[in-house]
């Protein structure tokens, strides 16, 4: 998480939660009125003109959960406007023609719950139907019930949530899932099934009959994780805080003495008492097939991960839901055969999206040392950049230019084909090694295109 590349309000505030960083988060809460809109719920980028309830209720979540404040002023007003949502008072549209509007206001009521801001009139609002709803939905509900006491037949609508969980659960082998899977990836509304087993981990935890399922729940939680992590970056954020609350009640006996991990003919160990935070242990591959052994000595029951990492370049371009073609043009070149130091060039990608789909983020890298021009600063030029296409329905949201890559982030991206186009000013000479160009859905992360770049040479 502390190398992610994206930048919205959501993966800032998910980043800060799970490296656990609570000096980000205040920073990030001391420029939030900049992301309200007038009636107080937030916007992914200050730029934007409309908030969304769904960022807002998992800010107000998320940092309760992690026992993290928000500035007063701010915090009323966007419990102020999730009211008004609920309410009916204020309007918000799905960003997807789907029936989600039951699923965003008891988001939203839980997220009120949680500072006791929830009034259970406010159920009127809804249909309650918990076996029909997502399991998203039902982590809600139970929240909310939990919460909240003046809600009717509240034990027995909580005992009959659980149960309801209960049926969903599914092992195979040690991952954890649910019978409803194929339904609970709710993309636009930043739910996916890792997001899910870390927020039962969380509510289950509160739940004295679950107490002897909870390591088992836990494992399989974990072994949801892919190259050693969860699929979005709410799910991080919800990961780490269930994993730190269960280790909290669960792992209370602090670990003493040696772990041993032996690989073929290598050796590595980890004195708890110089490292009490655990240690990596990193091993080269071996010629042959070699066993991995795993071993403790001392008190307390330590986690262990094994990762194998294995760089493999890409050389083909990769479609998993988006097509990508990227086509360099000059705009300015002192010579005709080669790009030079000073040369401007304009880089237009072509995208076509297999279906439709919220948050989508184009990320196209530049050699080091260039500049991108149109964001204003000195030394650009709007005339250069004049010329710049966009073809499409599609229009981004906000759009970064950093020292590394031009990245768009699209509120809404239909299925078909659309166009953008930047400039680049080539201030630097020598050999750049580019990575990949990636268009993605930033909650729906199995979609996503990419192509590999060529090395690019820049004469003096």
């Amino acid at each position: 998480m502390r190398g992610y590349p994206y930048g919205c309000l959501e993966q800032k505030v998910s980043m800060a939660v799970s490296l656990r960083e609570e000096k980000r988060w205040k920073e990030l809460m001391a420029n939030l009125p900049s992301y309200q809109d007038g009636d107080g719920l937030v916007k992914y980028f200050p730029a934007m003109r409309l908030g969304d309830e769904t960022l807002t209720s998992y800010i107000l979540a998320i940092g309760h959960e992690a026992g993290w404040s928000i500035p007063e002023e701010p915090k009323e007003r966007m419990e102020s406007g999730l009211q008004k949502f609920i309410e009916g008072r204020l309007f918000r549209g799905s960003p997807l023609p789907t029936v989600d509007l039951a699923l965003r206001k008891l988001a939203a009521m839980e997220a009120l719950s949680r500072s006791g801001k929830f009034q259970g009139k406010l159920l009127g609002s809804i249909s309650i139907e918990p076996n029909l709803w997502p399991t998203s939905a039902l982590l809600d509900w139970m929240n909310l019930l939990r919460n909240s006491r003046d809600i009717p037949n509240r034990n027995e609508r909580l005992r009959e949530a659980e149960n309801i969980l209960s049926s969903r659960l599914n092992f195979q082998g040690t991952a954890l899932s649910f019978s409803t899977e194929k339904s609970d990836g709710l993309w636009w509304l930043m739910v996916s099934g890792d997001v899910n087993a870390a927020r039962t981990v969380l509510a289950l935890l509160q739940s004295e009959r679950w107490k002897e399922d909870m390591p088992r729940l836990v494992q399989g939680a974990v072994a949801r994780q892919r190259q050693g992590k969860w699929d979005l970056t709410p799910a991080n954020a919800w990961g780490v805080l269930a994993l730190e609350k269960f280790s909290r009640a669960f792992e209370a006996e602090p670990v003493s003495g040696t772990s041993r991990a032996d690989f073929a003919a290598q050796s590595q160990s980890i004195d708890w008492r110089a490292s009490p935070k655990g240690k990596v242990s990193s091993f080269s591959w071996p010629e042959d097939k070699g066993d991995l052994t795993i071993s403790h000595q001392g008190s307390g029951k330590p986690w262990v991960t094994v990762q194998s990492l294995a760089a493999i370049p890409l050389r083909d371009p990769l479609s998993s839901g988006y097509k990508i073609q990227k086509t360099l043009t000059p705009v300015q070149r002192k010579e005709a055969d080669r790009w030079s130091r000073g040369d401007i060039l304009r880089v237009r990608l072509e995208m076509e999206a297999q279906a439709d789909q919220t948050w989508v983020v184009v990320s196209d890298p530049i050699p080091a040392g260039a500049s991108i021009l149109g964001s204003g600063l000195p030394r650009d030029s709007q005339l250069l950049t004049q010329d710049e296409k966009k073809e499409g329905w599609v229009r981004p949201a906000y759009e970064e230019r950093s020292f590394e890559a031009f990245r768009a982030y699209y509120r809404y991206v239909p299925k078909g084909k659309w166009t953008m186009e930047y400039t680049v000013r080539l201030n630097q000479s020598g050999l750049f090694q580019l990575p990949t160009t990636r268009a993605e859905s930033l909650y729906f992360p199995e979609m996503f295109g990419e192509i590999p770049n060529r090395p690019f040479e820049v004469q003096p």
